[in-house]
């Protein structure tokens, strides 16, 4: 197990941040003081695969930048402009329930619900649309933040939003007022470029972004506890857009049940994550 441990870090180091990132990905202008802690030690972080429970259709011509579960309905924010919407769809037959279009002019990005009311990101607009739950009407001015949005999801903290640089950001739900940052970190080295996010059982599950694979981080410091090897199912989809990569993550917390799909993927897959004891991240 141990050359399925190396060629893991080599993929991951897609996402492992240089001296500075890259000048797509830097982070916006500096953050309200928060409190700091220092960097959680290099220790190993186990290896998980995915299994498969069932596979159920997706839009093929979604670009999915968030995903969600909310009383047996699935709700979605896609990307691209002039494509970009919100949507409410059926897990079973992959219908669309309703639809709300976002401005042509913008990225569709993540998306997280509070209470009755949807947030959707854009990607360089620094605009968060916000949407009435059941009928996706405009449910207020819509909200600013500065740098760049990816992905979003609802903590009790707060929401938390990545924006591809090796931080996530606290925000407050109402005004997205930045309450902190979360230093993102793999086995002691700073982690960018993570993407999609859900909140599940206490700890972010997040993809990276351009590999197969998730992430769980620990909300308190922002060490990954554990990677999440979904690259079969990148190969089972085997999509020709080279930006048709995993994205998109779904917990339905009654049930227990986690679903992922990705951009432009006919197949939204529910799975389950299967420890692997002999793998580990160095």
């Amino acid at each position: 197990m141990k050359s399925i441990a190396r060629h893991l870090a080599a993929v991951l180091a897609l996402g492992l941040s240089p001296a500075a990132p890259a000048a797509a990905q830097q982070a916006p202008a500096a953050a309200p003081a928060a409190p700091t802690s220092a960097t959680p030690a290099a220790v190993p972080v186990p290896v998980s695969r995915v299994e498969v429970i069932a596979r159920l259709p997706h839009d093929p011509t979604a670009f999915t930048e968030g995903l969600l579960w909310h009383d047996g309905h699935l709700y979605e924010s896609t990307g691209r402009e002039g494509v970009s919407d919100v949507r409410r769809t059926d897990p079973v037959s992959g219908k669309i329930l309703a639809r709300a279009t976002i401005p042509s002019g913008e990225f569709g990005e993540g998306l997280a619900l509070d209470g009755d009311t949807l947030i959707s990101l854009t990607w360089h607009d620094g605009l968060a649309h916000r949407w009435h739950r059941d009928t996706l009407k405009r449910a207020g001015p819509d909200l600013r933040y500065t740098g760049e949005g990816w992905g979003l999801t609802r903590a009790p903290e707060g929401l938390i939003m990545s924006d591809g640089t090796t931080s996530l950001r606290v925000l407050d739900p109402v005004t997205l007022a930045e309450k902190r940052r979360i230093p993102v970190t793999i086995a002691g080295r700073p982690l960018r470029n993570v993407n999609e996010l859900e909140w599940v059982d206490g700890a972010i599950l997040a993809n990276v972004w351009h590999t197969g694979f998730l992430v769980t981080i620990d909300p308190v410091d922002g060490h990954v506890t554990r990677v999440i090897d979904a690259r079969a199912l990148v190969e089972e989809v085997a999509a020709k857009d080279p930006e048709a990569v995993l994205n998109g993550i779904a917990w339905d917390a009654k049930k227990g049940r986690l679903f992922v799909t990705g951009k432009l993927w006919p197949t939204l897959f529910e799975i389950a994550i299967v420890d692997d004891p002999d793998s580990t991240v160095n």
